[in-house]
């Protein structure tokens, strides 16, 4: 009984300070601010971040971060397949560490602060190089940061990026994923286009792989109702 009225008091606690930090009058409650389809990541602005920082109590604003964090993740999961992963086991690592009391309350915050910080630029990624989010999803499945990779340049990751997004969404049916032979045809034309541009051979098959699967999770948004005739 009385963990539930800790937890009480933590959700309340928790909305007080997300509907401060907001600029709206309502009361915004943390997990509708964080779970829903569209979280707004604004309110991890720096001055947010250094209110949370100030908190005395420092376990609640580890929480609060945590929640808010871990709902980010969610939501990037279902539409950038290689960003949310990163977050994800970034997250994941921060957490398990403090949990193992290998680092103390006051690093941890400032941990969790640094990955809000850097989810906020890699919203800007985007707009940097000029790539839609579908484009930078499958632009960050191209591997990127792998050296092999990296010597092809932005330019022509970026038109690889556009191409696939183009080529796969033109391709994508509304039950693809469960046939087979349109799969492959996929798999094909992935293979075709990293050719193409001389993306690394010994890449290639990891790539596509990644490449597929971040179809996979857009492909419900691209064939989805309101884009049966896209």
């Amino acid at each position: 009984m009385g963990d539930r009225a800790a937890s009480g008091d933590l959700d309340h606690a928790i909305r007080q300070i997300v509907s401060k930090a907001v600029a709206s009058d309502q009361v915004i409650d943390i997990f509708a601010a964080a779970g829903l389809k569209n979280p707004d990541i604004s309110i991890l602005s720096d001055q947010f971040l250094a209110e949370v920082r100030g908190m005395k109590q420092k376990n609640l604003a580890v929480e609060l971060l945590r929640k808010l964090l871990a709902d980010e993740v969610k939501t990037r999961s279902r539409r950038n397949l290689v960003q949310s992963r990163s977050f994800a086991d970034m997250l994941e690592k921060s957490i398990r560490r403090y949990q193992n009391r290998a680092i103390e309350t006051a690093q941890i915050i400032e941990e969790l602060i640094e990955l809000a910080k850097e989810m906020r630029e890699a919203d800007k990624r985007g707009e940097d190089l000029h790539l839609s989010s579908d484009e930078l999803a499958f632009y960050d499945a191209l591997e990127v940061n792998d050296s092999a990779v990296k010597v092809l340049g932005d330019e022509t990751l970026r038109t690889i990026a556009r191409e696939l997004v183009d080529t796969v969404k033109r391709n994508v049916t509304i039950d693809w994923t469960q046939k087979e032979s349109v799969r492959a045809k996929l798999r094909v034309i992935v293979k075709r286009i990293l050719r193409k541009y001389g993306y690394p051979p010994d890449k290639q098959e990891a790539a596509t792989s990644t490449v597929l699967q971040q179809a996979e999770l857009l492909s419900d948004l691209w064939t989805g109702p309101t884009q049966m005739r896209g």
